[in-house]
């Protein structure tokens, strides 16, 4: 009996309750191998341990634009595929159609390959218009940090240049 089965058996037997008085399945087993007030069908479901777990995605996901070519690039070269596959299966028949297939499949395959390029620059196109996520590590962010000080020193130079002639200027009666 597989492992779905087993599941299926233990929902459909009268162990399966819910109430108050009824401890969850999700509670984990005491030391000694028993649940507390737990059946033998609800001490194995507590200590059953699923064969994998549901995790969040670590990838975010792809971009509207660009999951619509990859979705639409995947319909072309599958259709490219089955195009290979029946003209490979008329060549060896000998029929008719092997000529008209062998034809359709080498168009399929450029169409195959325009849709992959197509993935890439709409991924590409729409980095350059969105932005990229930038890591505090990233060369450019340093370069950025280092033109904006030296542009705010400059600007504090020339506020103090213009204050000091204004000074300067301010109690002479003649220049020299």
């Amino acid at each position: 009996m597989g492992t779905a089965e087993q599941r299926e058996a233990f929902r459909g037997s009268a162990a399966v309750r819910s109430g108050p008085d009824v401890p969850a399945r999700d509670i984990p087993v005491t030391g000694d191998g028993r649940a507390e007030r737990a059946t033998g069908d609800e001490r194995a479901w507590a200590s059953y341990r699923p064969l994998w777990v549901e995790e969040p995605a670590p990838r975010r996901r792809m971009p509207d634009p660009v999951r619509t070519a990859a979705v639409r690039a995947v319909l072309v070269a599958s259709v490219t595929l089955i195009q290979a596959m029946v003209a490979f299966l008329c060549t060896l028949a000998g029929s008719w159609l092997a000529f008209p297939m062998v034809i359709s499949s080498v168009v399929s395959v450029v169409v195959a390959t325009w849709a992959a390029l197509d993935v890439w620059v709409t991924r590409q196109v729409w980095n350059q218009r969105h932005g990229v996520v930038s890591t505090p590590s990233s060369t450019a962010r340093s370069l950025r940090r280092e033109r904006r000080a030296a542009r705010r020193q400059a600007r504090s130079a020339e506020r103090a240049q213009s204050r000091i002639r204004r000074r300067a200027g301010a109690g002479q009666l003649s220049h020299p």
